[in-house]
């Protein structure tokens, strides 16, 4: 009898031993026992040899390669996008993770490469920032039945421009001119992208030349965040990017309720019906905000 070192599986040829001590603090290896062919069993014969193979390898998950069919080579090539920015998606939820057959191994569906592709497009073509982009899947992903998701989308598709999505290439302006004109920091529009309350990019013109900008329908953030440092509310005080957090932190967890409840309580109607009463009820919602607002306020004062 004699003992192989080998470092593939045996694909459950061979019936597993006992653990065999690690030499010098390696990983403990497995002892399998195999029955092979003697003499390439032209005569019948056979006999027992063991194999030693690592107890890592022994014990590596199996992945079904029809249902995860790319290797982390295979998202970049097909996204365009370095590991480090892909890693980085998953890290922070916006990317599930693979499945995972190793330490630094993993293989991946095509549900995988959609959302890279998604989070990329919501992320530089419609100027949305990661928190937002990570808010909103969260969102669909917990609150939304397949079925809700398809009611969802038949209803955006009928509500009017002013309430449907914006174009899938927003209308940009220049960062660097709009703070100025504001005036604003470059420390201001830095806070703002990394707090994730707008999110910007470099875009380069006919000669190559590079300019940082912000979408169009971004850039009234910026003017309210002027606004309010222009009557006092500044960093002198106290007041920073990050105080501009609870109210968006406020609004979208109440967004988040509304479509909910929206989804659930409309499905039973049409699409047309359904868009036709949330164009109506949009106005009606937001003065209502405004004017409790206000009432909290007054309220607030009358207590004192």
């Amino acid at each position: 009898m004699r003992r192989v070192q080998g470092e593939a599986p045996l694909g459950g040829c061979g019936e597993r031993g006992a653990e065999l001590p690690a030499r010098g603090g390696a990983e403990p290896r497995v002892r399998s026992r195999v029955r092979v062919p003697r003499d390439g069993a032209v005569h019948g014969g056979s006999a027992v040899m063991d194999v030693v193979i690592s107890s890592k390898e022994a014990a590596r998950p199996s992945v079904d390669r029809e249902a995860y069919p790319y290797r982390m080579k295979d998202l970049c090539e097909r996204t365009g996008l370095p590991r480090q920015v892909i890693h980085f998606y998953i890290q922070q939820g916006l990317v599930p993770e693979g499945h995972k057959t190793g330490r630094n191994m993993a293989y991946y569906g095509e549900e995988h490469l959609a959302r890279i592709l998604l989070v990329r497009k919501l992320q530089h073509e419609r100027f949305l920032p990661l928190r937002a982009i990570k808010a909103l899947l969260d969102e669909r992903d917990e609150a939304f039945s397949p079925a809700q998701r398809s009611f969802v989308h038949e209803v955006k598709s009928r509500l009017s421009r002013a309430l449907g999505a914006r174009a899938d290439r927003p209308t940009t302006v220049d960062a660097n001119e709009l703070i100025q004109k504001l005036g604003l920091s470059r420390k201001d529009l830095e806070d703002m992208v990394e707090l994730g309350l707008i999110a910007a990019a470099e875009e380069h013109d006919a000669k190559g030349r590079a300019r940082l900008v912000v979408a169009s329908d971004d850039t009234w953030i910026l003017e309210t965040y002027a606004e309010l440092r222009a009557i006092g509310f500044d960093e002198s005080k106290g007041f920073s990017a990050r105080d501009i957090l609870m109210y968006e932190e406020a609004m979208s967890a109440l967004f988040a309720r509304e479509a909910k409840i929206l989804a659930e309580r409309l499905s039973s109607l049409s699409p047309e019906r359904a868009a036709h009463m949330v164009e109506r009820a949009m106005p009606i919602i937001n003065a209502f905000l405004v004017r409790y607002h206000d009432a909290l306020a007054r309220n607030f004062l009358a207590t004192l």
